[in-house]
């Protein structure tokens, strides 16, 4: 294949410069390679460029009006370059991001529109799933997800931390006794997930032994805020991240249970983009805005139930 770029760099070179030789030495090539650089591109384009002489060059009739397009075409060239250059700067383009449910819900949407004010050239294209995402085959830009990362072509930022906690409504223990003991747990409406079976083993620690213990319900559901929906409604009780239930926990809408029995299991939400050398802006700018907007979270959601956990460690609200 043709190296045209090369050709016609060479002979614009050689004559700004006057000569293959002069050509040569800017090019840190030799005089020769120049000069069959040139002999190529007259041979693809069947004229002759220049007229030679043992110590100048001259263009020919043809060779005029290749010299004056190919300075064209190196102005809009330099002109794109300029114009790239400067818009690295200034965030701009469509912008895919895919997140969970309930942390978009929950955490996402409400600061979007800010981000949207600050930078109006971006595009945003959003969709919601708790399924994983392929963001290498370009089905995101940049995905909001829950845990470690396990891909090392990608790169993640920590956008916050929070931890799961056991809660059900005030409706729901009106009409069954709290659980005192993970146990008890076996004789409740216990809600999953039927993403992963994980999920629905559910950690504790009774005198100083971690454990698992399993629960079922009636009732499942593919994400967070389905199952966050379905605890307010006094359906049973649910195994939930602090981000999504610290609000309700506030206000008295859900209550925690066994927190004397729940270990501090911190997971963290974390930035997940595609690893390049040259990110462009609205990637930057978009984690950059999710780490301002929603790393101080982590910190009032614990200090939150932590208070509430204080006022309600003594003896049950609900028998």
């Amino acid at each position: 294949m043709a190296d045209k770029s090369g050709e016609m760099e060479f002979f614009v070179r050689a004559v700004a410069l006057g000569s293959f030789s002069n050509a040569a030495r800017t090019l840190l090539v030799t005089p020769s390679a120049v000069s069959k650089a040139i002999g190529r591109l007259e041979d693809r384009l069947g004229v002759q460029l220049l007229d030679r002489s043992t110590r100048s060059i001259r263009l020919t009739a043809e060779g005029q009006v290749y010299y004056r397009e190919c300075l064209r075409l190196t102005d809009e060239i330099d002109e794109l370059e300029r114009t790239l250059a400067s818009r690295r700067s200034v965030p701009h383009g469509r912008l895919r991001v895919n997140s969970s449910v309930s942390i978009a819900r929950q955490h996402l949407l409400p600061i979007l529109p800010k981000f949207l004010e600050r930078y109006p050239e971006i595009e945003v294209d959003l969709s919601l799933s708790d399924e994983v995402v392929d963001l290498v085959s370009g089905q995101a830009d940049v995905a909001v997800r829950i845990g470690p990362l396990q891909d090392s072509s990608l790169r993640a930022r920590k956008v916050l931390d929070f931890r799961r906690i056991v809660v059900a409504s005030p409706a729901y223990l009106a009409r069954h006794p709290a659980p005192r003991t993970p146990a008890d747990l076996a004789t409740h409406n216990c809600l999953g997930f039927n993403i992963k079976a994980s999920l629905n083993e559910w950690p504790f620690i009774e005198n100083g032994r971690s454990f698992v213990q399993p629960v079922s319900g009636n009732f499942r559901a593919n994400n967070g805020d389905t199952l966050r929906e379905s605890v307010l409604a006094g359906i049973g009780i649910a195994r939930l991240g602090s981000f999504m239930v610290d609000g309700d926990i506030s206000a008295g809408r859900l209550i925690p249970l066994l927190e004397e029995f729940h270990p501090n299991d911190t997971l963290s939400v974390f930035a997940v983009f595609f690893r390049q050398k040259y990110m462009p802006a609205r990637i930057r700018c978009f984690v950059d805005f999710l780490i301002d907007g929603l790393g101080h979270i982590s910190a009032s959601e614990v200090q939150s139930v932590a208070r509430h956990n204080e006022q309600t460690m003594s003896p049950s609200p609900v028998a």
